[in-house]
């Protein structure tokens, strides 16, 4: 079930809605979208995504699953999620770690390389 948590989290990403995306998340979660530093708690988290998310000019269009491994309270995953602002898009793989508590994601990292984020960066 917990990987079931993970992709309703991955999948809220897609739909423009902060508030759906940091619901699966704990009070406290420590988010560390690397190469930035971490960040902890659901607010924080909301600050962060909010403008990725739900961006009048684009954001995360959609989402597809390669891998995923699922052990007890941890989940990884390996996923390209493809972003858009305006006419410019870049998808981007990424690998993501995320570990469960009481139903909520509590911790997050997802790993990915910037420079293949930049162009997107450069057009917000």
């Amino acid at each position: 079930m917990n990987k079931i948590l993970v992709n309703k989290l991955c999948d809220a990403l897609t739909k423009g809605k902060i508030d759906d995306v940091v619901g699966y998340l704990s009070s406290e979660v420590f988010y560390h979208n690397l190469p930035y530093e971490p960040i902890i708690g659901r607010s924080g988290v909301k600050k962060f995504l909010g403008p990725f998310v739900e961006s009048r000019h684009g954001g995360m269009e959609s989402i597809e699953y390669h891998h995923c491994v699922a052990e007890g309270d941890t989940v990884m995953n390996a996923r390209s999620e493809k972003w858009r602002h305006k006419d410019t898009a870049v998808v981007l793989p990424v690998a993501g770690v995320f570990k469960i508590d009481n139903n909520l994601i509590c911790e997050w990292w997802d790993y990915w390389d910037s420079a293949t984020l930049q162009p997107l960066l450069d057009a917000i």
